[in-house]
């Protein structure tokens, strides 16, 4: 991965993606409560600390996990003075933090990076045994539109032009694109990233990164294989139903362990 490009993509992630509609209030909740129980939240895959940093100004104990020690820098630069925050640098699959939590939650998609059933079950395992008994987990994924989907098969991947940006680092105009691909026997959506500075000409174009597309009930055998409780699924953060047309999927769990 070019190292300029991942600058750009690193100080580019708080406002890609940016958040979604109800999503901070939905996780603010939940760590009020795991707060008022005298428990910390945990962050698997914080990225820059979108999420968790704000959970951490309102007062919740909020520990931020990610494999990008980019990401991390940043996520610990804006948080200078905030007590309530700590950073790690460690894979979602295999981590070790020595301390339990009430609220662990996965947001943006994240969990999708997990592109095999025995890296996906590691992390679910490994985020349970970081939960107290009746700990909470919130996962955020794509509700997969098949249609889209199947469209990608049989064509290359076209880039496709996002919305322009201005970089918060130097004040420049970008515009981001992408181009997705899709593998069905895997279930495994591609996307080559690429940005602009429309002020200087110049380009920079990432690796594609791989994500898996999950479908709900494969969501649910893996939670259950991992000893969790599936209390709700929606299709938003407002606590919509999942119907065919919702473009999110919000798992609820709770850990079923009793040690």
């Amino acid at each position: 991965m070019p190292s300029t490009a991942r600058r750009i993509y690193v100080r580019l992630y708080d406002v890609s993606p940016p958040d979604w509609p109800g999503e901070i209030a939905f996780y603010r909740a939940l760590a009020s409560e795991a707060k008022a129980e005298g428990r910390e939240v945990l962050e698997v895959a914080c990225g820059t600390g979108r999420v968790a940093f704000r959970l951490a100004q309102d007062g919740a104990r909020t520990t931020g996990l990610d494999l990008c020690e980019e990401m991390l820098s940043l996520a610990r630069a804006k948080s200078v003075g905030c007590p309530n925050a700590q950073w790690v640098q460690g894979d979602m699959r295999s981590f070790e933090l020595g301390r339990r939590y009430g609220l662990a939650i996965i947001p943006a998609h994240s969990f999708q990076f997990m592109l095999t059933p025995d890296a996906q079950s590691s992390c679910l395992r490994c985020v349970n045994r970081h939960l107290v008994p009746g700990g909470k987990l919130v996962i955020h994924l794509d509700h997969q539109d098949v249609r889209w989907l199947g469209g990608l098969v049989d064509r290359n991947a076209v880039p496709e032009a996002g919305r322009e940006g201005i970089d918060p680092v130097d004040g420049h105009r970008i515009r981001p694109s992408h181009a997705w691909a899709f593998e069905p026997s895997t279930q495994t959506a591609t996307v080559a990233r690429s940005w602009e500075d429309l002020d200087t000409g110049q380009r920079w174009e990432l690796e594609p990164m791989a994500l898996h597309c999950a479908f709900r009930f494969e969501i649910e055998h893996l939670l259950c294989r991992a000893d969790f409780a599936v209390d709700a699924v929606c299709g938003g953060f407002c606590g919509e139903a999942l119907t065919d047309a919702s473009s999110e999927m919000i798992w609820i769990a709770r850990s079923r362990s009793s040690a």
